[in-house]
């Protein structure tokens, strides 16, 4: 392990963050309910970091998170969009209604932090050994979520209004491109069809920000994802007679490089940002045969609907011009995962003054746009939402330089823990309102 990983683990094992006391715009009230639950919320992170499940297969997250529920007195509501878990929080008094959500699932990444409670759980995805890792920090989501739904259970009786608990599966995509999944899947399975929220708010946290601070923007926010698949269709040949046969593989290739330059000569990305990129290529299985197919797979990334559908069209028109023009076939399917996230305006503006009650106004930073996405963008669609995002760096490193969010060697300082409740928590209770 490298010294610097070592005095994280060692700051984030023996005690909360000094940020946690060094501010004095903290509500008391707000800082003692985040501090009642914080050993609880370390705990269930740790418990669900070393146990991480892909997306539809959160059968353990879902239980552990189903059973805290249940024992806060709440109704809960389990297999939605497959291992989704819901409950709803009653108030003694009347009031608005809101939905707070985390993500569930962990992606097929190997792990590399060297923390005592890694993951070194491995399975099967789309066919391939991998190792699974909550490389996202959705295992913080789910903590602090159910953190936030324990303090708020405990004020149950003088909390007005009611609150939904969704805890979602499969955020970052379906096991098969083009599924539903997801968000989606759990509105279109009635998710909100008999408590239709009048607000929803998420958080992510962040490598890019350091602990203590808080993100956000009004309006565009993160990107939309869509996964792409391409298969190029050539003549399977001996390798050493290329010309008696068609080389998928050149003609994929071409390709690949052809769209880069759709990007960077034929879009107007000062208008809107946007970025084409290619994750996977295989093609053939010997030196010495060249294949009758070859496959990219990628993903776009837009925060405008009618560019993206130009881009979609350009990238079809250039894979079938150049597979034509070597004799090959190229087909495109493009599976939407997210829509763009996109920040209700008159909400964020409700929002960020809580978020500075929460943490401090310094703390709380103005987002740049974000080509990630975020499927909680299908419930901002539905609802008016707010998405932000919470510091996961420990101070004295520098966030430009840390591991980012899917990285084999993304390290959560557990400081964000504590941040993610208070902001949230802090977030909910202005909003409905209470004293």
């Amino acid at each position: 392990m490298r010294p610097n990983l070592l005095a994280l683990l060692t700051a984030s094992l023996l005690a909360a963050p000094a940020f946690a006391q060094s501010t004095q715009q903290i509500p008391p009230d707000t800082t003692a309910a985040a501090q009642a639950v914080q050993k609880d919320v370390v705990a269930w992170r740790r418990d669900i970091h070393q146990h991480p499940e892909l997306g539809n297969n959160e059968v353990r997250t879902a239980k552990l998170v189903a059973d805290q529920l249940r024992r806060l007195g709440l109704q809960v509501k389990t297999g939605i969009a497959h291992t989704g878990v819901v409950a709803v929080l009653k108030g003694g008094k009347p009031g608005p209604r809101i939905a707070l959500r985390a993500d569930m699932d962990a992606l097929p990444v190997t792990e590399q932090t060297g923390l005592p409670f890694a993951s070194k759980v491995r399975t099967t995805y789309r066919g391939q050994d991998v190792g699974v890792m909550h490389a996202c920090g959705h295992d913080a989501h789910v903590a602090i979520l159910l953190g936030v739904a324990t303090a708020l259970a405990a004020q149950k009786a003088t909390l007005p209004g009611e609150v939904m608990f969704v805890f979602q599966p499969s955020e970052e995509g379906p096991p098969n491109a083009g599924e539903n999944f997801g968000a989606k899947l759990m509105l279109d399975e009635g998710v909100f069809r008999d408590f239709k929220p009048d607000a929803v708010f998420g958080l992510h946290v962040w490598a890019g920000l350091p602990v203590g601070q808080v993100g956000v923007r009004s309006g565009p926010m993160l990107a939309a994802a869509d996964e792409w698949s391409l298969t190029v269709r050539g003549a399977q040949t001996h390798g050493s007679r290329p010309w008696d046969g068609v080389d998928p593989i050149t003609v994929a290739a071409q390709i690949l490089l052809g769209t880069q330059s759709v990007i960077a000569r034929q879009v107007n990305v000062a208008a809107s940002p946007a970025v084409l990129t290619a994750g996977q290529f295989n093609a053939g299985v010997r030196f010495n045969i060249i294949p009758d197919e070859a496959k990219l797979v990628g993903t776009l990334r837009t925060f405008d609907a009618a560019q993206r559908e130009d881009i979609i069209a350009r990238f079809r028109r250039t894979a079938e011009d150049f597979a034509h023009a070597s004799g090959a076939t190229a087909k495109l399917d493009v599976a939407a995962n997210a829509p763009a996230t996109v920040n209700d305006p008159a909400l964020t503006t409700r929002v960020r003054p809580s978020l500075q009650r929460a943490v401090g106004e310094a703390n709380v930073v103005e987002m740049p746009l974000q080509t990630v996405a975020e499927d909680f963008a299908q419930f901002a669609n539905v609802v008016p939402g707010v998405y932000f995002f919470v510091g996961s760096t420990a101070k004295g490193t520098d966030p430009a330089k840390a591991p980012i969010n899917h990285s084999p060697q993304f390290l959560l300082d557990e400081g964000a823990l504590d941040v993610g409740v208070r902001s949230m928590l802090q977030v909910a209770l202005d909003y409905l309102g209470a004293k």
